[in-house]
């Protein structure tokens, strides 16, 4: 036969000053807290919980963070490839869905339930919708783990299967690089060649980032090349998810998080469409994104 012991402890209430009780060995518990002591420790765990609690929650935005560079990369390896087995050319022919002309993937993302877009994984992974779907067998990569927005369809949610977006220069339609749209725009270099990196260096041209999912739609992100700062607009706003930052990858193959340094870059998730091309003059985040953009065709 096997003994078991079970140990208790028996919470005693005694008012403060009062003697504990004597330990014998006919009490079958030990002697208690006081009511105070119980408050104190109780007051100390709250303490502590309220100190740990923003930490692991940086924490897990911190491990967001990395997991959607990993994802960048592996959308920017297959932005590598693709011109490898298309005679260096970044762009292929337009697809139905997005009124981008050379859209790097199919489909238009918004809030309405009647917008199948939303849900659509095959607009992902369907070589005749998606240019990278012959290189990524699953969907997942082109989401940000941290972005939860959703579309409600008879009051059921569902995630939305896209938050990545590419660069207007590459391959185009690069009509709001001037700022205001004009499609026939010469003065800005877009890029349809990954031979065309040379000139700006590709570690100095992002080419993919985390949209804000209030702005997203077409798979491509607009800003404008501001070569006066006063004058300087957000156009598609970019995502914050990451304690304020986003994540983004460049034309070499490497992927960064940029911590966003101007208030009005970073916009609170509404889950429905935000104002776009909105004046904000001296943006330092505008104009770094500016500078990482394209340059003046020669």
């Amino acid at each position: 036969m096997i003994a078991s012991k079970f140990f208790c402890v028996r919470i005693e209430f005694r008012k403060p000053g009062e003697t504990a009780c004597p330990a014998s060995a006919n009490a079958p518990c030990p002697c208690g807290f006081t009511l105070i002591e119980l408050l104190v420790v109780i007051a100390i765990i709250a303490i502590l919980a309220s100190m740990l609690l923003p930490a692991l929650a940086k924490a897990k935005t911190k491990a967001q963070g990395i997991k959607c560079m990993g994802n960048l990369k592996q959308l920017q390896l297959a932005h590598l490839m693709y011109p490898d087995d298309n005679n260096d050319r970044l762009t292929g022919p337009g697809y139905q869905s997005p009124v981008e002309p050379n859209a790097w993937v199919s489909g238009w993302l918004d809030y309405s339930p009647s917008t199948k877009d939303n849900t659509n994984i095959l607009d992902l992974l369907d070589p005749k919708r998606s240019r990278f779907a012959p290189y990524l067998p699953s969907a997942e990569v082109y989401k940000c783990p941290a972005d939860f927005s959703y579309v409600k369809i008879g009051g059921v949610r569902y995630s939305r299967i896209r938050s990545m977006s590419m660069s207007q220069a590459m391959g185009g339609p690069g009509g709001w690089l001037p700022g205001d749209y004009n499609e026939g725009q010469k003065t800005w270099k877009v890029y349809y060649k990954a031979s065309d990196f040379a000139a700006a260096g590709p570690s100095k041209l992002y080419v993919l980032l985390d949209e804000h999912p209030d702005s997203i739609n077409a798979g491509g992100f607009a800003n404008m090349m501001i070569e006066v700062p006063a004058k300087a607009k957000i156009i598609d706003f970019p995502a914050s998810y990451h304690n304020g930052a986003a994540g983004l990858s460049f034309a070499d193959g490497h992927a960064e998080i940029k911590k966003w340094q101007d208030g009005r870059t970073v916009q609170p998730v509404k889950f429905t469409l935000m104002n776009l091309n909105v004046p904000s003059a001296n943006n330092k985040d505008m104009i770094w994104l500016s500078d990482r953009t394209t340059i003046k065709n020669q």
